[in-house]
């Protein structure tokens, strides 16, 4: 038997990236989104993903943190 839940569309997006990964990155300082308040939630309640493993939530200091400058051009 199914069975249907509502919610947001931060929600939805939250239940399908958590079931589809096993190492997440959050911000903090981006509030705009609960949806990785959601995710550090689920993973330290032990909430399994589809492959049978707690998400990894690795908090990030700032966003500029997951970004590589680019090369500078030479001469």
């Amino acid at each position: 038997m199914r069975h249907f839940k509502t919610m947001d569309g931060n929600n939805a997006a939250a239940h399908v990236s958590y079931a589809f990964t096993e190492v997440a990155a959050i911000y903090p300082i981006t509030p705009s989104s609960p949806m990785a308040d959601y995710v550090d939630q689920w993973a330290a309640q032990g909430r399994k993903n589809i492959f049978g493993s707690t998400v990894k939530v690795q908090e990030m200091q700032a966003e500029s943190g997951a970004h590589t400058p680019p090369p500078r051009a030479c001469c």
